[in-house]
């Protein structure tokens, strides 16, 4: 098959893209120190001590696994531009899911997971790699965010560097800033969508939707 690549600025040791620092950059950062005596304030706050034998490596342990949530591995510009030009797909939807993904709520910053499908319909000969689509997902759920932003930028990603004839995104979430706080609801997910082009009218509507349902 014949492969078309296009670089953009990767971090070579994590392969992160240039907006997220790596982990093995993080203990030079100017604000690593002033991120753990926040935890230790926090923890001082529950009426913790920060210096007892359980506690006095959790503030390394919370910050390296924020920043390990927050990651954005990969580039959808470098991922979404290795396509396979030869391969003769013919008008119909490309369906991959359930793509599990975790992510942080921005506003509250506690974690929430699910699952996304994504679909879109080749033209030009613009047939991606399967891998990139979950390279994609993870990509922009790692850092702080809201499902519905997520799930439009998915879609706008795909729209931007293959150029299909339509695209469909749908997400299921459990939130644990409400499962947790709050209304402390338990067992109610958030589903999101964005369907555009050929993917947004029937048939190709109701077989994308009909995809996520039987997954």
């Amino acid at each position: 098959m014949t492969q078309t690549y296009a670089s953009t600025g990767i971090c070579q040791a994590c392969g992160n893209d240039d907006a997220t620092l790596c982990l093995d950059c993080v203990p030079d950062h100017d604000d690593m120190g002033t991120a753990l005596e926040g935890v230790k304030a926090l923890l001082r706050l529950m009426g913790e001590d920060p210096s007892r034998e359980g506690l006095v490596d959790t503030p390394s342990r919370v910050v390296k696994a924020y920043l390990e949530m927050a990651g954005r591995p990969g580039d959808p510009g470098r991922d979404l531009a290795v396509v396979f030009s030869d391969v003769q797909h013919p008008n119909t939807p490309v369906i991959v899911g359930p793509v599990p993904f975790v992510s942080v709520c921005e506003h509250h910053l506690l974690p929430f997971t699910g699952e996304a499908w994504v679909s879109y319909v080749p033209q030009a000969g613009r047939v991606v790699g399967l891998s990139k689509l979950p390279r994609t997902v993870a990509h922009y759920a790692g850092r702080p965010q809201v499902q519905e932003r997520l799930t439009g930028q998915i879609a706008d990603a795909l729209v931007e560097h293959l150029d299909p004839a339509g695209v469909g995104v749908l997400i299921r979430g459990d939130h644990t800033c409400m499962s947790l706080r709050g209304s402390r609801t338990h067992g109610a997910r958030m589903e999101t969508s964005d369907l555009r082009g050929s993917l947004n009218v029937d048939p190709f509507r109701a077989l994308f939707i009909d995809a996520t349902r039987r997954s």
